[in-house]
C-alpha cells in the first residue's frame, strides 16, 4: 500500500494536475538537500533499467476542451527548450543554448545540446538536457540512481517548457548508468521518435555519466511568464 500511494504521489498526481492547468502543490515531494560528492563508481561496466509495458503506470488524461489551452498546430523553427521541472525531485531550472566545444556546464541552469540529430520538444527527436549534479540541479537525479540502480524514478513526470510557450510532459521510463562519454550520444542521435534525455555527471572531470530518458505524455499552451524564467547563470568552471 505504501508503494502505491508514493507512485501516485510522485507520478500519476503530479500529470494528471498539470494536464487539468491545476496549480501543482510542492509540498511533501521529495528533496535531497546535502551537496552531492563524487563517489567512487561500484562497477565501471554500464547499468541501465527500463520501465516495462507491463509496469508503466496508467495515467489517463481527459480530452482536450475546446475553450481550454491546446498544441500549438505548427513548430516554429527556433522553438527552444527553457525551463525543465521535476517536481517529486523539487528541480526547477531554466533552459539555456550550450557554450562553446571547450566551455564548461554552468550552474544553476539546466543546458541543451544542439546537434542536426537531435531536436526540441515536439521535433519528432531527441532533446538532450544537461547540467551539473549539483544541489538544486541534477543532483538528486544522481542520488536516486545509486538505489536499485533509480528504479524510484520511473514512471516520475518530467515538465519541458520552450520558447514559443508550449509546456510539454514526458514519463521517465529508462535509467542508464555507467554511460562512457564516447557512446553518450549515440541512442539520442539514433531517436526517431520524440523522447527526452536528461544527462549528469557520475563524477568529475571525464567520468561516465548518467543519462534518464523519458517518452511524451501530453503538449498544451502555457503561460509566457512560466515559459521563460529569469535566468542566473553562474560560472561553476
Amino acid at each position: 500500500m505504501g508503494d502505491l500511494a508514493e507512485r501516485i504521489r510522485t507520478r500519476l498526481l503530479p500529470a494528471i494536475v498539470t494536464a487539468l492547468g491545476v496549480v501543482l502543490l510542492a509540498g511533501g515531494l521529495l528533496s535531497i538537500a546535502a551537496p552531492v560528492t563524487a563517489d567512487p563508481l561500484s562497477s565501471p561496466a554500464p547499468t541501465a533499467v527500463a520501465l516495462v509495458q507491463s509496469e508503466r503506470p496508467r495515467i489517463t488524461l481527459p480530452p482536450p476542451s475546446s475553450a481550454g489551452p491546446v498544441a500549438s498546430p505548427s513548430i516554429p523553427a527556433d522553438r527552444v527548450a527553457t525551463r525543465v521541472r521535476i517536481l517529486a525531485f523539487r528541480i526547477d531550472l531554466p533552459v539555456l543554448p550550450p557554450g562553446g566545444p571547450d566551455d564548461y556546464p554552468l550552474c544553476d541552469v539546466a543546458q541543451y545540446y544542439s546537434h542536426p540529430r537531435l531536436g526540441q520538444p515536439g521535433m519528432g527527436r531527441a532533446t538532450y538536457l544537461y547540467a551539473h549534479a549539483r544541489d538544486g540541479m541534477f543532483g538528486p537525479i544522481l542520488e536516486a540512481s545509486k538505489v536499485q540502480n533509480g528504479e524510484k524514478m520511473l514512471g516520475m513526470v518530467v515538465e519541458v517548457w520552450t520558447s514559443d510557450d508550449q509546456r510539454f510532459l514526458y514519463e521517465i521510463t529508462e535509467v542508464r548508468r555507467h554511460v562512457p562519454n564516447t557512446g553518450s550520444f549515440v541512442d539520442p542521435k539514433a531517436a526517431t521518435e520524440e523522447e527526452l534525455w536528461l544527462q549528469t555527471s557520475e563524477g568529475v572531470g571525464e567520468s561516465p555519466k548518467l543519462q534518464v530518458v523519458a517518452t511524451p505524455l501530453v503538449q498544451a499552451a502555457a503561460d509566457h511568464v512560466d515559459a521563460h524564467p529569469v535566468a542566473k547563470p553562474v560560472d561553476c568552471g
